[in-house]
């Protein structure tokens, strides 16, 4: 049997996982890579990159169909054909340019799962791989449904490669994925329901903005079962009937596709982690504060499959970044988590970063608690949007902002001013003084405190 010996072998090629193989190569280690997808990531591949793409055009399109009558004759239609085309012209190339740039940097790359034999050694393409120090950056993957017919559901990759629209589509799960996947479905023309198995959507997210939110959605076309439990999936000749209850009563829906978007877990069901003698639970391999794992000190673990992360880009690869440090430098650098901001990229976006209101009034004695519904205001107005409100927290002894909860036009990137403002301790006076530019849609956070 051909053996493989390395100084590094990282598990998945997403940016976490390219993250330290960069830095270990870079500081004259052996390193090899492995990856059971198209080398890049989910990201890149499949999630975050090409899901943004698709979401230009449906921005153009909510544009124009707020402003007919208002300087626009004809809204624009969504052609999906040509967008698909059109996001594939980004997406095509990342896997061979990602193994360019990393066999060019001299490592080592294999294109299968690896399977762990023991604490330093796995099994990958056939061959044995022995490594002083392995780590982990599976990333996630969809959560199993386990329901009759479940094997009939399509997941987010599927969604963003639909070659065509079916008339009808369901989403099981109300999350941000299956938000967004409906705000886009139904701009395009699709008649589309989301099941979810709580009393609202977007669970992690501002009650009171999510009322906004769901309220508009549903004047899209957006229909809502909440409290039901999905049962049975059955594939008919043109359509999916889904089985479902509520309130203990069975009920059943079709549609032309059925998605799940019931939340994705950490990717480990196929490393044979035990054989690793390496720990884990539902929330991803167990680490200590150097993301290394704490029942086999050879491997580490970064990205969404640490249980120290957060399911957002920015942060696996600041994990990525700590585990390359402390391979290369002994434990010495310890994950620090800055407050980051997370968005739901329906249209309007809705994002938050910080504490949530009840968060906020656990932590603090006093809290002062700006929300409004802003759609008579000047940047509202100008383009006609029908959905502007906010809620933003401050520590009322110190002034300084707790929280910030956005839901409008341009939230996603507006969200980032308050992130830098919490994170550095930043008052309501310290951003009533700056000057930005106007009008903006970041000048309106001066009236939002």
């Amino acid at each position: 049997m051909e053996e493989n010996e390395f100084d590094v072998f990282v598990i998945g090629s997403g940016i976490t996982g390219q993250t330290v193989a960069k830095a270990c190569v870079k500081a004259g280690l052996k390193v090899g890579i492995a990856d059971n997808r198209e080398f890049g990531g989910t990201c890149a591949n499949r999630g975050c990159d090409p899901k943004k793409i698709l979401l230009g055009a449906l921005e153009a399109y909510e544009l124009s169909n707020n402003l007919k009558g208002k300087g626009i004759g004809k809204p624009a239609k969504i052609n999906w054909k040509q967008l698909q085309k059109y996001k594939r012209n980004f997406i095509t190339n990342i896997p061979v340019s990602t193994e360019k740039i990393l066999k060019g940097k001299g490592i080592t790359l294999f294109h299968q799962s690896p399977k762990f034999i023991d604490d330093t050694s796995l099994m990958v393409e056939g061959k044995k791989v022995t490594a002083k120090k392995i780590v982990i950056a599976t990333g996630q993957v969809p959560r199993t449904m386990t329901i009759p017919g479940a094997k009939h559901f399509e997941n987010s990759d599927d969604f963003l490669n639909l070659k065509k629209l079916p008339k009808q589509m369901i989403f099981v799960g109300g999350g941000y994925i299956g938000m967004e996947f409906a705000h886009m479905a139904a701009r395009a023309g699709v008649e589309v329901i989301v099941l979810d198995t709580g009393s609202r959507p977007l669970h992690a997210f501002d009650p009171d903005l999510v009322k906004e939110l769901r309220k508009y959605s549903e004047s899209i076309g957006i229909k809502f079962i909440f409290n039901g439990q999905p049962t049975k999936l059955k594939k008919k000749r043109k359509k999916l009937t889904l089985t479902y209850e509520v309130s203990g009563k069975e009920k059943t829906i079709e549609g032309g596709a059925v998605f799940n978007t019931a939340g994705r877990v950490p990717a480990l069901a196929a490393l044979d982690l035990e054989k690793g003698a390496v720990d884990f639970s539902d929330k991803g391999v167990e680490t200590n504060n150097f993301l290394q794992s704490k029942s086999n000190p050879n491997v580490y673990a970064c990205g969404d499959v640490s249980d120290k992360n957060l399911p957002l880009t920015p942060l696996s690869g600041r994990q990525g970044y700590v585990v390359a440090e402390n391979i290369l430098n002994g434990n010495k650098k310890e994950l620090e988590v800055p407050v980051i901001p997370s968005v739901v990229f329906t249209l309007p976006n809705l994002a938050t970063v910080g504490y949530s209101e009840d968060e906020a009034r656990a932590r603090y004695k006093n809290i002062n608690v700006n929300f409004e519904i802003a759609t008579d205001w000047f940047n509202a107005k100008r383009i006609n949007t029908p959905l502007y409100a906010y809620k933003v927290i401050t520590n009322a002894r110190t002034n300084e902002i707790v929280g910030a909860h956005l839901l409008g036009p341009d939230a996603g990137e507006t969200i980032n001013i308050f992130t830098m403002a919490i994170n550095n301790n930043m008052t309501d006076t310290d951003i009533k003084s700056t000057i930005f530019s106007y009008p903006s849609w970041v000048n309106d956070i001066k009236n939002m405190i």
